[in-house]
């Protein structure tokens, strides 16, 4: 990367805005973009740089890209308005959105064509570990991608996992990733709901369950938001639908039979179609609640 240390995030949702503060935070000078303005805004207050992307694209060394999916992925870089053409040769896109190994192959041959570098960095540990520059990267590329990338990797990531020299390896463990957090994420909804029927409450639950073999980094972060009964979105239902359909995809491709994540992914689509979808995804409990006639912490009979 040059002297100038210069970065766009593009994509300022929780995941994207963390990462955007973070490169601040350890001195590249920043650009956010997203399509709603309040981000944009917001990052500028805290230091991010002035101008637009269209503007910034030619100086640029790095395009952070944490969108929700390929479509998107590759309308921010391939579109009408399209960023790779923009760069200069040698910058290098970080794909940070969980997609298809074959589609982070084929935007990695895209953007050579164009003389531009692509790391595929699915990403990995929630918002505050975004702003907190902790994240964990599921990385694959060249070794010229990865030396680009560099100076971003350090500003966002605590572990970088360097899982091969071609894109295609970090999104694949990334599927592997969400394949284990959705399940777990709707395991410790049906279990917690299963304890309640019992007359076992919610606060009991994680303060026993989290000291025992039974225990996940999912449950005891998704836990608490039951037990508050605050659904506030840091990680919505409408993702698992998503991600765990492109578990199922990767898996009926590969002729391999996924039977926990094909039922986690109806546990979220219940969800979704309570109107959930907005919702943080521990709110995966009221599926069961409802079923089971509970009424869950801040609720009233």
């Amino acid at each position: 990367m040059s002297d100038s240390k210069s970065v766009a995030v593009i994509g300022l949702g929780s995941m994207g805005y963390g990462v955007a503060q973070s490169c601040i935070r350890a001195g590249l000078t920043t650009y956010g973009h997203d399509v709603a303005p309040g981000p944009v805004d917001r990052l500028r207050a805290e230091g991010g740089a002035a101008g637009t992307l269209a503007e910034a694209a030619g100086s640029l060394d790095a395009v952070v890209v944490v969108v929700l999916n390929a479509a998107q992925t590759e309308a921010v870089l391939f579109g009408p308005d399209g960023v790779v053409p923009r760069l200069r040769p040698g910058a290098v896109v970080l794909g940070c959105a969980t997609v298809a190994p074959d589609f982070a192959r084929a935007m990695a041959e895209r953007c050579a064509g164009h003389g531009v570098l692509f790391l595929d960095a699915p990403i990995s540990g929630g918002a505050a570990r975004a702003a907190q520059g902790t994240l964990s990267v599921l990385a694959s590329g060249t070794a010229e991608a990865f030396a680009a990338a560099r100076p971003v990797l350090d500003a966002m990531a605590e572990t970088v996992f360097e899982l091969g020299e071609a894109a295609g390896a970090g999104s694949a463990m990334k599927a592997v990733n969400q394949l284990l957090a959705g399940v777990h994420i709707a395991a410790m909804a049906e279990a917690m709901a299963l304890g309640m029927t019992q007359g076992i409450a919610p606060k009991t639950f994680l303060d026993v369950i989290r000291h025992c073999a039974g225990t996940s980094w999912m449950l005891e972060n998704r836990a608490p938001h039951v037990i508050d009964g605050d659904y506030s979105p840091k990680s919505q239902i409408a993702i698992w639908p998503k991600d765990l359909g492109l578990v199922l995809d990767i898996a009926r491709s590969a002729s391999f039979g996924a039977p926990l994540a094909a039922a986690a992914m109806q546990q979220y689509l219940a969800a979704a179609g309570m109107g959930l979808a907005r919702e943080d995804d521990a709110a995966v409990i009221k599926v069961y609640a409802r079923n089971a006639g509970l009424t869950l912490p801040g609720e009233t009979e």
